[in-house]
């Protein structure tokens, strides 16, 4: 029996509206903790500008543990098309070896899904997109592995595709989660929304566990700037919620994947809806 593993997972830096106090803090936690990984589900800057990813690579580059980084929305050009076309990944440079890295923690990986894309049949291009080559490229990745290997999925959007409304979110999601809890992954860790959430979807293919994180930024939601601290022991998963306010975990976990990561509104705002997924089931208190 391997011993437990402890893995970090961070996410939404957005660097240009970055938290430095929880950057610090959560630097500080990796170099005195040892976590056998650290995954970053994303959005590294605000605006995907040249001295945002100079910032956000100067600080991953600094972190004491093994990293994989997912891209994010944000960290897709917005002004330079030609370049979001034709090299969308330039501006990771120095960290650009751990971009959609995959992990192996001996009987555990860590395998990334990328559901950025260069451009969208909808506008504007900020919601996810699994492509089939996508989805191909990381279940070939998880087929390849030994028999009995444990599987953490990293993502930058959560995979529910459609909102109560209708609203499509992640193209291809439902696919996706489908082919992922059929090969029985321990989880799909995401970020996106800024809220953590710990919450199991019910697939035709059976469950898929879905654990996202919030931000270490100052664009928050209606949570503080957080981290997921997850320990993996066996095939058992659990999340503990890290927080400067102290919050405790299933007080930061929002009960439902959110739509949108926009600042919650003012005061006598209509409230934005939530993706409500049918038959998502909240983890038990």
């Amino acid at each position: 029996m391997n011993a437990p593993v402890t893995l970090f997972h961070i996410s939404d830096l957005h660097f240009g509206l970055e938290d430095r106090r929880a950057l610090d803090w959560v630097e500080q936690a990796i170099a005195a903790e040892h976590p056998a990984a650290v995954a970053v589900t994303g959005d590294l800057t605000m605006r995907a500008r040249h001295r945002e990813f100079a910032a956000a690579c100067e600080w991953i580059s600094r972190l004491a543990a093994p990293v994989t980084v997912e891209p994010g929305n944000h960290d897709m050009p917005y002004v330079n098309l030609i370049e979001r076309f034709a090299a969308p990944y330039r501006r990771f440079g120095a960290i650009k070896a751990l971009l959609e890295r995959e992990l192996d923690l001996g009987d555990l990986h860590v395998v990334p899904l990328q559901t950025v894309t260069r451009a969208q049949w909808r506008f504007p291009w900020v919601d996810g997109w699994v492509t089939d080559r996508a989805l191909a490229a990381t279940l070939a990745a998880i087929d390849a592995l030994p028999e009995g290997t444990r599987v953490l999925i990293t993502a930058h959007h959560p995979l529910p595709e459609r909102a109560p409304d209708g609203h499509v979110l992640t193209i291809n999601g439902t696919r996706a989660m489908e082919e992922l809890a059929r090969r029985q992954v321990l989880a799909v860790l995401t970020g996106h929304v800024h809220d953590p959430f710990d919450l199991t979807a019910r697939t035709s293919a059976g469950p898929l566990r879905m654990i996202g994180a919030g931000t270490l930024s100052q664009r928050v939601r209606s949570t503080p700037p957080s981290f997921n601290e997850l320990m993996i022991d066996g095939r058992e998963v659990r999340v503990r919620v890290r927080n400067l306010a102290a919050v405790p975990t299933r007080a930061m976990q929002v009960d439902a994947v959110p739509e949108t990561a926009l600042p919650p509104r003012q005061p006598g705002e209509p409230v934005a809806p939530v993706n409500a997924v049918p038959e998502i089931d909240p983890p038990v208190t």
